[in-house]
C-alpha cells in the first residue's frame, strides 16, 4: 500500500495556488458578465419607456455649458452685443431660448452704437439695433441653425460653426440659433411633434417678425438637427402655396431613427442596439417601441417630389465625414439616393445611380469626393470628406463654401 501511495505524483503548492487563482478569476468574470447582461437587459427595458427613451435620443440634459451663462454670449468668445439672447414663444406656450448673431463685418460698422446698448437677455428683440440691421437690410441673409442632440447653443463646436456660416459674406449673413424645448434654457420636454413645432416657430419668426423672405433664408442643420430641418422644409413645401427656402446644408444626417440606433456606438466603440440585429425578432420588437421615428428618408423624398411637381427651385447639400464615429457616413449616400430617386416619376435605381456616380463623382483626394444630381428645378449635392469627425467638420471651410454656393445660386449678385 505504501508503494502505491508513493507512485501517486504530488503537485507543488504554487500549482495548486495557480489553479485556485484561475478559478477565482473565472468566477469574478462570470459575475461581471452576468451583471453586464443584467444591466443591458435593464437598459433595454427602460428604453421602452417614453421618458427614458427621450433622454437617450435627445440627450437634452447633457448641456456641456454648465459653468457659463447662456445669457452672456461674450463668455463664449463673441464681441459685446454681437449676440442678442432672447426668447421665442411657441403656440403651445413653451419658451425657446435663442441667439441672434451678427456677422463680424456688420458688427464692425456699427460697433460704437452696439456698445452703447445694455448686454444680456432682452425682452423685446425688435427694439435692438441688431434686429433692425437684419430687418431693414434688403440684402441681408439669414441662416436658421438647427443643432444636434445634446448640449446648447453655446456647446462644443457650435460657436466656431456660427463663424464659418457667415464667413463667406461677413457683412450680410446673420445666424439665428435656438435650443429646442427641454434643451438649455428652453422650457418643456422634447418630442418629435414638439421639436417640429419649435422649428415652425423659428421659421415663422424669421419670415413674419424679422421680415426675411424665404429666398433669403438658408437652413443649416447637423446630426439630429438634419431630421428637424428636413421635416420642417417638407412641411412648408407641402403648403398651398408652397414655401421653399434658398436651400439647406445638412451635416452628418441619418436616414431614420431606427436605422441610426441599429448602427450607433458610443464613441464609436460601445454599441447600443447593434448587437440585437443578430436577433431579428427581438430587434423588430424593440423597434416598435421607438416613439420618435424621425424618418428623414421619407420626408426628403416627399420634399423633392413636391418641389419637382410644383416647379419650385430647391438646393440641398449633404455633407459627411468618413471618420464620423457618431453617425456612420454610410447614412449619407443612402439619404442622397432617396432624394435623387424622388426626382423622377419612374425612380432612379441604385445601379443607375452607381453608374452616374462612377461617371460624374469628383475625386478630391485627401479632401474627399463630391457628386451633384441636377434637375430642371433642383440641385442635390453630396460631399463626403475623408476627415472631420462628427462635430469638428462644422467649422471647416467646406461649410462656408456650401452656404455661399447656395446663396449665389439663388442670387448670382450676392458676392463679397
Amino acid at each position: 500500500m505504501s508503494a502505491l501511495n508513493n507512485s501517486i505524483p504530488s503537485f507543488p503548492n504554487h500549482v495548486t495556488i495557480g489553479v485556485d487563482m484561475v478559478a477565482t478569476i473565472f468566477r469574478y468574470v462570470s459575475i461581471l458578465a452576468a451583471a453586464f447582461v443584467g444591466l443591458y437587459a435593464t437598459f433595454l427595458g427602460l428604453l421602452t419607456t417614453p421618458s427614458f427613451q427621450a433622454h437617450v435620443v435627445y440627450l437634452h440634459k447633457i448641456q456641456m455649458t454648465w459653468f457659463k451663462d447662456l445669457d452672456v454670449p461674450e463668455t463664449f468668445g463673441f464681441l459685446r452685443n454681437q449676440v442678442t439672447p432672447f426668447y421665442l414663444e411657441t403656440s403651445d406656450a413653451e419658451k425657446l431660448h435663442a441667439w441672434h448673431i451678427l456677422p463680424v463685418e456688420l458688427y464692425r460698422k456699427h460697433e460704437l452704437a452696439l456698445l452703447q446698448e445694455p448686454v444680456g437677455l432682452v425682452s423685446d428683440i425688435t427694439s435692438r439695433l441688431a434686429f433692425k440691421l437684419l430687418r431693414e437690410d434688403p440684402e441681408a441673409r439669414l441662416i436658421l441653425h438647427m443643432h444636434g442632440a445634446g448640449g446648447t447653443v453655446g456647446s462644443g463646436y457650435r460657436v466656431p460653426n456660427y463663424r464659418a456660416l457667415s464667413a463667406g459674406q461677413p457683412g450680410k449673413i446673420h445666424v439665428l440659433t435656438f435650443d429646442y424645448r427641454g434643451f438649455g434654457r428652453s422650457s418643456g420636454n422634447p418630442t418629435e411633434n414638439g421639436v417640429l413645432l419649435d422649428a415652425f416657430t423659428v421659421v415663422d419668426w424669421a419670415i413674419n417678425t424679422a421680415g426675411i423672405p424665404p429666398s433669403r433664408i438658408l437652413i443649416f442643420a447637423q446630426s439630429m438637427g438634419t431630421a428637424v430641418s428636413i421635416a420642417i422644409q417638407n412641411q412648408f413645401a407641402q403648403q398651398n402655396p408652397p414655401v421653399v427656402f434658398a436651400g439647406a446644408v445638412l451635416v452628418a444626417p441619418f436616414v431614420d431613427a431606427v436605422t441610426l440606433v441599429s448602427t450607433y456606438s458610443v464613441a464609436g466603440t460601445i454599441p447600443i442596439l447593434s448587437p440585437l440585429t443578430r436577433f431579428p425578432t427581438l430587434f423588430k420588437s424593440l423597434q416598435s417601441f421607438v416613439r420618435d421615428k424621425w424618418s428623414s428618408k421619407d420626408r426628403i423624398a416627399q420634399y423633392v417630389r413636391a418641389n419637382e411637381a410644383n416647379g419650385e427651385k430647391y438646393h440641398l447639400t449633404i455633407i459627411h465625414a468618413e471618420d464620423d464615429y457618431d453617425v456612420p457616413w454610410s447614412h449619407t449616400p443612402e439619404l442622397f439616393w432617396y432624394a435623387v430617386n424622388a426626382t423622377s416619376s419612374t425612380g432612379i435605381g441604385l445601379d443607375e445611380l452607381g453608374e452616374k456616380r462612377s461617371e460624374s463623382s469628383i475625386d478630391l483626394g485627401a479632401a474627399g469626393s463630391v457628386m451633384e444630381w441636377r434637375t430642371e428645378n433642383g440641385v442635390i449635392r453630396e460631399e463626403i470628406l475623408k476627415t472631420g469627425l462628427h462635430d469638428l467638420i462644422m467649422g471647416y471651410p467646406v461649410i462656408t463654401m456650401a452656404v455661399m454656393r447656395i446663396f449665389q445660386a439663388v442670387d448670382p449678385s450676392f458676392t463679397c
